[in-house]
C-alpha cells in the first residue's frame, strides 16, 4: 500500500512451497543470492505468463472500488506516515477487518 514499492523481492525462505527448478532443502534457500535468483525467476514467470504487475493490479483494485485497509499497528510500529501510502486506503486493525469479513463474499488478510 506504500506509494514507493521500491525493488520488490521474492523470498524463497519465506515461501518454502515456492516451486524451484530443482528440488532443494530449505536451508539452501537462505544462502546469499537465492533471494535475487528467486526474484528473477518470479519476474520472468510473470512476464512469460502475461500476468499484470503489482502496480497494475493495485491500480485495478483502486479503480474497482476494492477496500484497502492498512494495518494500524504496523503503521504505528514502523513510524509510517499517511504520506507514505497511496491515496484511498483506510487504516484499521483486526477489529476493523472482522466487522465486515464475516459478511463478505471475498476477503484477503495479509
Amino acid at each position: 500500500l506504500k506509494k514507493d514499492l521500491g525493488d520488490l523481492k521474492v523470498s524463497p525462505l519465506g515461501n518454502p512451497a515456492m516451486p524451484m527448478p530443482v528440488p532443494m532443502p530449505n536451508f539452501v534457500q537462505m544462502l546469499p543470492g537465492m533471494e535475487s535468483m528467486a526474484t528473477m525467476m518470479m519476474k520472468q514467470k510473470i512476464a512469460d505468463k502475461g500476468v499484470a504487475s503489482i502496480e497494475d493490479l493495485r491500480t485495478a483494485c483502486l479503480e474497482s472500488g476494492v477496500k484497502l485497509i492498512a494495518c494500524q499497528m504496523t503503521v504505528d510500529l514502523f513510524d509510517f506516515k499517511p504520506a507514505d501510502f497511496i491515496d484511498g486506503i483506510e487504516y484499521g486493525g483486526a477489529a476493523t477487518f472482522f466487522e465486515f469479513a464475516g459478511e463478505s463474499n471475498v476477503n484477503l488478510f495479509i
